[in-house]
């Protein structure tokens, strides 16, 4: 398939492919850029990932006890391989990946412990649960189940939740069982009762004795599962699906994840940087309002939303922004774009229900466009029309494809391809939101309009970083959260709680909202001391940054400044001033 999708390329029609394809593209990097001198970490690293993925693929069962005990093993096995190579005599590249990969291995033990606190927290919400844990995993082990005996344990079980259960509206709420630990174990219980399905289907399929003993209690337990479930999303209060919980972890869990991105300040002291960057936005916000004649961002902000395109051409758009900003790119070579880089994304639709979290776009090999469809509700139809508008458009469509989020996959499918295992926010979405910084300080934006657009989501950043952190420091609800982003920022409300929504869902690490701006202005700091003081050219420092792949940043600065780091390393760069008396 890959093959043929080169031939397409290649011997598409010159008419086809020129507006495509600038005349030097098509020729391969140099050989010494695709042939790396040899090193000794990428094969190491590589070969733990293999050992990860056929652990996880064996131990699948999320908070398995027997995931718990294979991943902490594996994890330790390889600190002890890892102890034996000395970092310090390795070169630039080795060393980089040396010193994280220990950090990798020391943080996924943490976060394990982590997970086995919080699974804790909420199981005597779920009496029996550990039990069912370890007959899910038995199946992957081969272990034979005997039907009278396993059907017995699926109706102990069943009975003790359905005890525990009807007792939930006597309790109350406490410390120990609040509104995060109820949805929590709901959401345990949820996972649990979809593992238990495949579990029985699994043996009900070639096993006629096991069928008859264990669908009529399976059956049972299902349905017990799926009312203790609702019963506890009930008792926190989050029976409707829109409605935002959310699960913070705490101070100290903020400290260590913060260190784990080598970024060198408290929460409260990023809390700061994000009220100044948030504060100068708003500025810059009423400069862009005055020139179009208002007194208040707000009013110049709304007549921007209603600059949104009919029903049916969103994707037209899209597709024009695109290409808007890639020549942008090529008329001050900025980075080295690939032909194949420049046409290999798809455009998709984001669903109503997906929209719910993503009311935007979304981005990444393709990109994800958010547009209203018929079966919407009247306002929420409008909402999407504003949220989407011509010029927020525009910031955005750059950010998830050329030269953000598309680039960064094409190039991490070719470079370093190994350094996936050090994923982090900082570096993926920092990089997106550099461009963001780099292309208004370029004057990317020209009009007033296109000024507001890109302030928009400036100041969107600023405030995922105060209300994220503010909320896992218990300082900030989701409803001020929303409150923050309608009268801060100017979303719309509902858009405001569909982002609230998707940062406090759970399908993001809890610092993921802050590495957007940090992560930028890290870069944005990273470029002003390297192509500022004229070591590299703009198109050689970034091409350097995404042919290096993903790491922090601290890291991606000792790799551009070739200073191999310490084993001892601490992080210490210091990429934003911030005023004295700030603690």
């Amino acid at each position: 398939m890959r093959y043929a999708l080169i031939a397409v390329v290649f011997a598409a029609s010159p008419a086809a492919l020129a507006a495509e394809l600038p005349a030097d593209a098509v020729l391969a990097p140099a050989l010494t850029q695709m042939q790396p001198a040899a090193r000794t970490m990428p094969a190491i690293v590589a070969r733990f990932r293999a050992d990860n993925d056929s652990v996880e693929h064996v131990f699948e069962i999320a908070a398995g006890p027997g995931r718990q005990a294979a991943l902490a093993g594996l994890y330790r096995s390889w600190q002890q391989r890892l102890a034996q190579i000395d970092g310090n005599a390795l070169g630039l590249e080795d060393s980089i990946d040396h010193l994280l990969f220990a950090r990798t291995l020391e943080q996924r033990l943490r976060m394990l412990a982590f997970a086995a606190k919080r699974f804790a927290q909420a199981e005597p919400l779920l009496p029996g649960v550990r039990d069912l844990l370890l007959l899910l995993e038995a199946r992957r082990q081969g272990e034979v189940q005997h039907g009278r005996e396993t059907a017995d344990r699926l109706d102990a079980v069943r009975r003790a939740l359905a005890k525990r259960t009807a007792a939930l509206d006597s309790d109350g709420l406490t410390p120990a069982r609040s509104r995060a630990v109820l949805v929590r174990a709901a959401s345990i219980a949820d996972g649990v009762r979809g593992s238990l399905k495949d579990w029985f289907d699994y043996y009900a399929d070639f096993d006629p004795e096991l069928n008859w003993w264990l669908r009529s209690p399976w059956q049972a337990l299902d349905e017990q599962l799926q009312t203790s479930s609702k019963a506890l999303r009930l008792a926190a209060g989050a029976s409707d699906e829109e409605t935002i919980v959310g699960d913070p972890i705490g101070r100290d869990a903020l400290v260590q994840g913060l260190a784990d991105e080598m970024i060198p300040y408290s929460p409260e002291q990023l809390m700061q940087l994000a009220e100044r960057e948030l504060a100068w936005g708003e500025g810059e916000l009423s400069k862009a309002a005055a020139e179009l004649g208002y007194a208040d961002w707000h009013q110049a902000l709304e007549q921007v939303k209603g600059m949104y395109v009919a029903p049916g051409q969103q994707t037209a758009l899209a597709r024009s922004l695109a290409q808007e900003a890639v020549a942008f790119l090529d008329q001050h070579d900025l980075v080295t774009v690939p032909a194949l880089a420049r046409i290999d994304w798809r455009m998709n639709m984001l669903s109503p229900q997906a929209q719910l979290q993503a009311p935007f776009f979304l981005g990444g090999e393709d990109v994800w466009v958010a547009s209203p469809t018929a079966e919407m509700a009247h306002q929420r139809k409008l909402m999407t029309l504003r949220g989407n508008n011509r010029y927020f458009s525009r910031a955005v469509v750059h950010h998830e494809l050329i030269p953000g989020h598309h680039l960064q996959h094409f190039y991490g499918q070719r470079y370093n391809p190994e350094r996936q295992l050090f994923q982090t926010p900082f570096w993926s979405e920092g990089w997106s939101l550099y461009w963001e910084l780099r292309l208004w300080d370029m004057g990317f934006a020209h009009t007033p309009e296109e000024r507001i657009g890109m302030l928009f989501w400036r100041n969107h950043r600023a405030a995922r970083i105060l209300f994220s952190l503010g909320f896992h420091l218990g300082k900030v609800s989701p409803e001020q959260a929303i409150e923050m982003l309608v009268q801060r920022v100017g979303h719309e409300r509902d858009n405001a709680a569909a982002e609230v929504r998707r940062s406090f869902a759970g399908d993001y690490p809890p610092l993921y909202q802050a590495g957007y701006l940090l992560g930028g202005l890290q870069l944005q700091a990273l470029q002003r001391e390297i192509v500022g003081s004229g070591k590299m050219t703009d198109r050689a420092f970034h091409d350097a940054i995404l042919r290096g792949g993903p790491m922090p940043i601290e890291m991606v600065r000792a790799r551009l400044l070739a200073q191999p780091p310490a084993a001892d390393f601490a992080p210490s760069w210091r990429f934003y001033p911030l005023p004295a008396n700030v603690p």
